[in-house]
């Protein structure tokens, strides 16, 4: 017989001795069947060969980890080898390939271990009844390593001895997160025989309640260790119930700009342009998607299979994304750029060396006179931060209507109406695209349009409204350089479904856009502007562009004026009295204050 230790997610553990050959699957037929979306009909399979027992994995996309590496065929097998398949770590216990003698004495501290392990776990239950649905996550490592290691058996000293040397091998973290997911469940299941007496609770109310119940559930808890420590593990099971678990603190956090989850127990954060892993995790699987549902249901949005994805906001502001089964395969992932506490200025942005001082009055001035400015650039690298620092400039008496398809914008404006856009409802309609809101926004009497992001088709209405009246509209769009921004605005006018030749498309932008600033995010975390170009117009079929400012990079990196005075300002009544002609001329070197973080350009 084959003898596994076999370790699930959820912290059950179960012990079985398998015949060979067998398979692993979700097949029926299988020797050890899982039930979960992330382990194949057929996954993998062990039998006996000349040299000992092998492993295949036969082309499951999940694949099939050993010892931590993921393998096509691998063996021969040895005592203490962990394999990983989907949720589930299997530890070899015992080969069938022993001597008898050697067997009987693994077997006499085989079944005393299994004995004691037994008695210290939660009640043993059958393999296909474990919390392995849809919504399972994989509670091992990226590199399939288990944080609770297997103890070679054959080994071992004294079978008690075996116990405690197990038992001492698994880390406080596993030990707490067991002890969270116990805790979490039994406060669930106290508030929901009281369901009908919070169901009318205010937030604040809510968590009071819950904290009460917990705190009696802790009260009469014996088997937590005395290491741990109650408070701190009350206040983690109460941020996972009714809160967002551990991205509360990373919420609080100033430094933090960005937060992302890969699956439950792998969390990263953006700290001063840089990823870094946090030592934080959720308990399971569910109680990730506990907090998704807990951030999209407010807003009228949903997740579930059938829609997997969704895009939503914080109270404060800040944008989520979340992704879970069947398109994510390693768990549910979230991901949540955050907004500072602090609404930046421009003279942030500057003491930050985003830009100088000269770019920073050029672009105000540009605001106030009603120039249609487009901010590009690609993820994370500062647009919709300098959308909002711009609309500052926009003079006080004027209406402003923002579109959006995640409302993330914070204008400081006073006569300010921000519309969102709407996904499908379960039935499939009352989707209201960005391309409603444009339109619908043309009859609000507005006298500036921001939109938030333009990716679509909206980008046909987008400029027809900057080319009918609605001057001094701000947007932003993904491109790598102005000439790519000019290059995606022209796709997305041919996807508006609009038959017009691409050279009718071109006047169309020439005539609209007047401004192009673009951002970029350096390889050491910084966000800077890289280039201010004007739009010119059209000549020989091709749009024109002229630099205004730009970055020069080096070994003495500078903002640069390219000495050249805008047309849109020469052609009318001149250059405003508020900027002077030597302003695009002037050279400022690159700074970056290192006691300044960089969170405030982290949207």
């Amino acid at each position: 017989m084959f003898s596994l230790i076999l370790r699930y997610e959820d912290g059950t553990v179960e012990t079985r001795d398998i015949p060979l050959p067998f398979e692993v699957g979700r097949a029926p037929e299988c020797g050890l069947r899982l039930r979960t979306w992330r382990v194949a009909r057929r996954h993998a399979g062990f039998r006996e060969s000349g040299v000992g027992v092998m492993v295949e994995d036969f082309g499951s996309l999940g694949g099939t980890l050993v010892n931590g590496r993921r393998i096509t065929q691998h063996g021969p097998l040895c005592a203490g080898d962990e394999i990983l398949v989907g949720p589930c770590l299997m530890c070899v216990v015992r080969l069938p390939d022993q001597s008898s003698a050697a067997g009987a004495r693994s077997d006499s501290r085989f079944n005393d271990e299994r004995a004691c392990v037994d008695s210290a776990r939660r009640p043993r239950r059958p393999m296909e009844s474990t919390a392995m649905g849809n919504g399972a996550s994989m509670a091992i490592g990226a590199g399939g390593a288990s944080d609770a290691a297997c103890v070679p058996l054959q080994t071992a000293p004294a079978p008690t001895e075996g116990a405690v040397a197990l038992a001492r091998r698994a880390p406080p973290l596993d030990e707490r997160l067991r002890h969270r997911r116990r805790l979490h469940g039994a406060l669930i299941e106290a508030l929901d025989l009281r369901r009908r007496d919070i169901g009318a609770l205010s937030d604040a109310a809510l968590r009071e309640q819950a904290r009460e119940t917990l705190a009696d559930i802790l009260a009469r808890d014996t088997r937590l260790p005395a290491a741990l420590d109650r408070k701190e593990l009350l206040a983690e099971v109460l941020d996972e119930a009714v809160g967002l678990g551990p991205l509360e603190p990373l919420l609080a956090d100033p430094t933090i700009s960005e937060i992302m989850v890969n699956r439950h127990d792998e969390i990263f954060v953006e700290k001063a342009g840089m990823l870094v892993r946090h030592p934080s995790g959720f308990s399971s699987e569910q109680a990730v998607l506990g907090v998704i549902e807990r951030i999209v249901s407010p807003l009228g949005r949903r997740i579930d299979e059938s829609s997997p994805m969704v895009d939503a906001r914080l109270r404060d502001g800040s944008r989520v994304n979340a992704v879970i089964a069947p398109v994510a395969l390693r768990g549910a992932s979230l991901t949540i750029r955050k907004f500072p506490v602090r609404r930046p200025r421009m003279d942030d942005l500057v003491g930050m060396g985003s830009l100088d001082d000269a770019m920073r009055r050029f672009l105000e001035v540009c605001v106030a006179h009603k120039k249609n400015i487009v901010v590009s650039g690609g993820t994370g690298s500062g647009k919709t931060t300098l959308l909002n620092v711009l609309s500052n400039a926009i003079p006080a008496g004027e209406r402003v209507v923002t579109i959006e398809d995640a409302a993330e914008l914070r204008l400081d404006h006073a006569h300010l109406v921000s519309l969102e856009s709407r996904p499908a409802n379960l039935e499939g309609s009352g989707r209201i695209e960005i391309r409603d809101l444009v339109r619908n926004a043309l009859r609000m009497r507005p006298d500036r349009i921001v939109i938030g992001e333009c990716r679509g088709a909206e980008a046909f209405d987008m400029l027809a409204a900057m080319n009918t009246g609605h001057e001094g509209s701000l947007t932003t769009l993904h491109a790598n350089s102005p000439r790519d921004a000019l290059a995606r605005l022209e796709t997305m006018i041919l996807m508006a479904g609009m038959d017009l030749p691409l050279a009718a498309v071109r006047e169309h932008i020439a005539a609209s856009i007047d401004l192009i600033v673009q951002q970029v995010r350096l390889a050491d975390g910084r966000r800077v502007i890289t280039a201010i170009v004007e739009v010119t117009g059209m000549e020989s079929g091709r749009i024109q562009l002229q630099d205004l400012f730009r970055l020069e990079l080096g070994a003495s990196a500078s903002f640069t004026g390219c000495g050249v005075i805008p047309d849109f300002f020469s052609k009318a009544a001149g250059i405003p009295a508020e900027i002077s002609a030597d302003l695009f001329s002037r050279r400022s070197p690159l700074r970056w204050e290192n006691g300044r973080q960089a969170t405030e350009l982290a949207t």
